[in-house]
């Protein structure tokens, strides 16, 4: 949801996380080689690599959330089906599921966070930006536009979550009122999530030792030459 923190949450829960193990990947509106594709291709394309974290500033949720109100945006993409009915969106439930089983199946932990904000608490945070010079940067005027859809949104976000929730593709809905608490709980999620995989530093091979027992002889007989 807009000004519900999604950025200031990514930048605590990630802060001491050595960079080079993670990238955070945020989606704006497709582009014209992005319609050019399957409406997931752009988020196949940013899965991260195996051993890496990856974080989605948005993701391909909104496929089924901004489209769901703005049904012209459908009509822009490269789709062999346009009729926009309940046989629609649950094709692309299934999509999302397929895609969420597929990755689990290959080793990726998908863990999927919505921050929940009140509509009183978000018209103060979007007033704070117009409020304070500093906050300019992060005011959109659309965001205000699109609070005049806010009971179609949660419709829209309770579908996705309830056909989308799984044992291998968790949603966990956070509220997101309080902002110390909200990055906080976050995190204990993700720490939680950490802890309960096999991670282990990876094992050397024997070729390897062998290597490393002739590095340690060489090393230490320099150490007695430059003693000398």
């Amino acid at each position: 949801m807009d000004a519900a923190g999604k950025d200031s949450t990514i930048k605590k829960v990630t802060t001491g996380v050595n960079p080079a193990g993670f990238e955070t990947r945020s989606f704006k509106a497709p582009t014209y080689e992005h319609n050019d594709h399957n409406f997931l291709w752009r988020h196949w394309q940013a899965m991260p690599a195996r051993g890496h974290i990856g974080i989605f500033n948005r993701s391909y949720y909104e496929e089924v959330l901004v489209v769901r109100l703005h049904p012209e945006i459908i009509q822009g993409q490269q789709l062999a089906n346009k009729n926009i009915n309940d046989a629609f969106w649950e094709q692309r439930f299934r999509d999302f599921r397929s895609m969420e089983e597929h990755l689990a199946a290959n080793g990726v932990v998908v863990v999927k966070f919505f921050l929940n904000v009140s509509k009183e608490e978000q018209r103060e945070r979007l007033l704070a930006r117009l409020e304070e010079s500093e906050k300019h940067w992060k005011f959109n005027p659309r965001d205000v536009d699109e609070r005049e859809h806010w009971d179609e949104y949660q419709t829209a976000y309770q579908d996705a979550i309830a056909n989308t929730d799984a044992d291998h593709a968790p949603w966990y809905v956070i509220p997101a009122d309080d902002k110390p608490t909200m990055p906080a709980i976050v995190a204990s999620i993700i720490v939680h999530t950490l802890e309960a995989l096999p991670l282990a530093y990876p094992a050397p091979q024997e070729a390897d030792m062998a290597l490393f027992e002739k590095a340690r002889i060489l090393l230490e007989a320099d150490g007695d030459d430059s003693d000398r």
